[in-house]
């Protein structure tokens, strides 16, 4: 699928956020989520950067954690609007998973891989 425009795909992740149980919701502090329609060479479709909840200690004046959501290569392994929609939400899901401190394996275990 060609690339969509920022504001479609911000809708998008709109969405996906609101599928987030509240409770889970409710503990994602200090968050930003960027939307990057430059996607690097390769395949990722997302990226954490940060500290997830489980390593924090005294956590105090630092900067948020990082959830890049990479527009053109999650439009490039969509093949339909509905797929699109759902590459979008399992990736934001995937990346909100890494702040909360699950690997790979987890991820993987409840869907969201």
């Amino acid at each position: 699928m060609n690339p969509i425009d920022v504001d479609a795909f911000e809708v998008l992740v709109a969405e996906a956020l609101g599928t987030i149980p509240a409770e889970l919701r409710a503990q994602m502090e200090n968050v930003a989520i960027i939307i990057d329609d430059e996607s690097p060479p390769g395949g990722l479709y997302g990226l954490y950067e940060g500290i997830p909840l489980t390593r924090r200690g005294t956590y105090a004046g630092v900067s948020p954690d990082r959830i890049t959501l990479f527009l053109g290569t999650i439009c490039q392994s969509a093949m339909t609007t509905e797929d699109l929609a759902h590459r979008v939400r399992v990736t934001l899901l995937h990346e909100v998973g890494h702040h909360f401190g699950m690997g790979e394996a987890r991820l993987r275990e409840i869907g969201w891989a």
